[in-house]
């Protein structure tokens, strides 16, 4: 068989890999929770691929080696390192405490919570091309490396794997990634280090690379002579490189706050993406750099002008050094680099469909949907969020300007996500006014000159970097003109006293709210979870509860913004309870609880029937759940789904109060 009938049947044994993924998880999803953050049960090892998989992109695989050839070793693994490190895991250390205790879905939902929905709005539209133009990055990089190795028809290609990434995400949303996401990660870590081997074999090692390089030295410079800059407001440089691809790309993007709001808890959250981010660097970043510096040093003439007489761009380094390997292991190869597009483009797909459901359909369009409704919405809106990624496709540029289009997008929101966290003053004007400035900057320039070629403004400073800086200043200049929310107020006093809060009347959502932070409940990711009601819902009530005196938050600042204790005044505000209901408030438990703790001790494979009978659903579970871990009477443990192991002090409550 020639290398494209190889190609095409290990083409479709992927495919059909993928769909199978979709079909064996769809039983898992009952709910558009369980579609959008699969209940909140992705465990460490599950996530840390799944952020392994959305880093092994389309875009890792054109621009590590690409890089290489253009400006050496240096910029590679520098662009690589800043991904990973200011990128990746910087965000985990900074925020994943944060997001995950704060139980916002998505992050336009989180801006509602923080500022207002005038914001959430914006945000959630313009998050929904943003993450679409990711989408079609990935899909376009995916069929520009098949059709180099094939020379099939490029719009056909685009077609059969839009529609693969449609099929398996169309199933069952972030059960079905989940698994894909294993599947082709695998794959990644043979594929990536055994084309390293084989070249070195071939070759020799980075002292072979510097002999055959021009220049000598394949670290300082290109196979031209380029160079990274450093702090220069023109792409590349490394300050770029930390705007695009750690503040952009990750902080202000959907499908990275998703990969933290989906685990069990924010200890997973963290420790998930630190392993992820040093696994990309290490095995994926690193040696596709390299791969890039063999292909410059020793085929450097299939380059097109100025980097060689060819007519492969530095792109496409990785798929250049595939087609010197015999057929079948090129095709392998290929479908590696297949893998990486289709892995990153499925979780846009869902990072886009997310937004679009909770935040405008379930807000906007249909706020009174039941979970069906929801569910079913969740799916279709996954279709049209392909058919607006289909024309995203066909605009002219290719990735480079699907990319600069979708950072258009991403910029502002990781503004707005910062600000919002750090600084209590900042208020809805001045975010609203950040992100719309921020935003039209972007497009405008983006139009002008990508798409009319009437003004470069690249030439002057990169489009990302200008965007950044207008919703930086834009937002901290406009929030000094407007009012904040009452935290943010000068004579606000982080702890009542009886002088410092008003009255209020409250009612039975405040009620119910105060009822679990008095059983220990103390973060408002459980509170939102165990309502079932979106987080500006639950954010009121927290907002009442403390604004009358009832609770008391931990920080003004970060994570313990969003975590309470209940005040004198809250417990007397609520009914006594019983002397044994009463003790087991005191030890944080409740008699569903107490009742749910010796179903795990004596019948395990009784919890799916319990849930059902009491009406819990996926993120009440997810509340309950967590809260009894933090509590030590449980463990959560389990590959994929959850399984539930009591303590000793698990057992000791049973013993107790059953």
């Amino acid at each position: 068989m020639n290398a494209n009938t190889i190609f095409l049947v290990l083409f479709v044994i992927f495919c059909g890999i993928l769909v199978g993924c979709g079909i064996v998880s769809k039983r898992w999803v009952k709910e558009s929770s369980d579609y959008i953050l699969a209940g909140r049960e992705i465990s460490t090892f599950i996530n840390m691929i799944g952020v392994c998989a959305i880093g092994f992109a389309g875009t890792t695989v054109a621009l590590a080696p690409g890089f290489a050839v253009q400006l050496g070793l240096t910029a590679s693994f520098a662009w690589g390192s800043i991904y990973g490190i200011c990128g990746l895991l910087l965000f985990a250390l900074l925020f994943s405490n944060f997001i995950r205790r704060c139980g916002a879905q998505t992050l336009p939902e989180y801006l509602e919570m923080r500022y207002d929905g005038k914001v959430r709005s914006v945000v959630a539209i313009t998050s929904v091309v943003g993450m679409s133009g990711i989408l079609a990055n990935n899909i376009v990089s995916c069929t520009n490396a098949i059709a180099g190795f094939t020379k099939w028809n490029a719009t056909l290609i685009m077609a059969v794997i839009f529609l693969v990434i449609i099929a398996f995400t169309f199933i069952s949303g972030l059960w079905a990634t989940t698994l894909t996401d294993f599947f082709q990660v695998t794959l990644g870590v043979i594929i990536v280090p055994t084309i390293l081997i084989l070249l070195c074999q071939r070759y020799g090692w980075l002292d072979a690379i510097n002999a055959a390089w021009p220049g000598g030295n394949a670290f300082a410079a290109g196979i031209t002579g380029g160079a990274l800059k450093g702090i220069a407001p023109t792409y590349p440089s490394v300050l770029n490189f930390v705007i695009c691809f750690a503040a952009a790309l990750v902080w202000g993007n959907n499908y990275y706050w998703m990969k933290i709001a989906n685990c069990r808890s924010e200890k997973v959250a963290r420790k998930s993406f630190v392993l992820a981010a040093i696994i990309l660097v290490v095995v994926f970043c690193i040696p596709l750099g390299i791969i890039g510096a063999f292909a410059g040093a020793f085929l450097g003439e299939n380059f097109a002008a100025p980097f060689g007489s060819g007519s492969v761009a530095p792109t496409g380094a990785y798929g250049l050094i595939a087609s010197t390997f015999p057929a079948f292991l090129g095709s392998f190869f290929v479908i590696g680099a297949v893998a990486a597009s289709v892995s990153t483009a499925s979780t846009s797909a869902l990072g886009a469909s997310a937004v679009a459901t909770r935040d405008i359909y379930q807000r906007m369009i249909n706020p009174k949907a039941d979970t069906k409704t929801a569910l079913k919405a969740s799916k279709w809106i996954m279709v049209l969020i392909g058919v607006l990624t289909w024309v995203l496709c066909l605009f002219p540029g290719g990735p480079t300007y699907l990319f600069a289009f979708a950072n258009c997008w991403l910029v502002p929101p990781a503004i707005l996500l910062g600000l919002g966290a750090i600084w209590p003053k900042f208020n809805s004007r001045g975010a609203i006014c950040g992100a719309l400035s921020g935003m039209i900057t972007m497009a405008v320039f983006t139009l002008l000159g990508d798409v009319f070629k009437v003004f470069a403004i690249n030439k002057y400073i990169y489009l990302a970097t200008l965007g950044f800086l207008v919703t930086l200043v834009v937002a901290v200049l406009a929030s000094l003109t407007g009012k904040p929310k009452y935290y943010g107020e000068s004579n606000w006093e982080r702890v009542p006293t009886a002088s410092n809060r008003k009255d209020v009347k409250l009612n039975a959502t405040d009620l119910q709210v105060l009822e679990m932070i008095r059983v220990g409940h103390c973060y408002m990711a459980d509170l939102t979870d165990a309502l079932g009601v979106d987080s500006k819902t639950s954010s009121a009530a927290v907002e009442h509860l403390d604004q009358g005196g009832y609770i008391v938050r931990a920080g003004m600042r970060g994570s313990k913004f969003y975590t309470f204790s209940i005040t004198d005044k809250g417990r007397a505000a609520l009914p006594v309870l019983g002397g044994r209901e009463s003790e087991m408030a005191r030890e944080c438990l409740t008699p569903l609880y107490v009742q749910l703790l010796k179903i795990v001790k004596d019948t395990p494979e009784k919890q799916a029937e319990f849930l059902q009978k009491n009406g819990i659903k996926s993120m009440r579970m997810s509340s309950i759940c967590s809260h009894l871990t933090r509590q030590g009477y449980i463990v959560e443990g389990g590959l994929f789904k959850r399984k539930l192991r009591i303590t000793d002090k698990g057992i000791a409550a049973v013993q107790k109060y059953a």
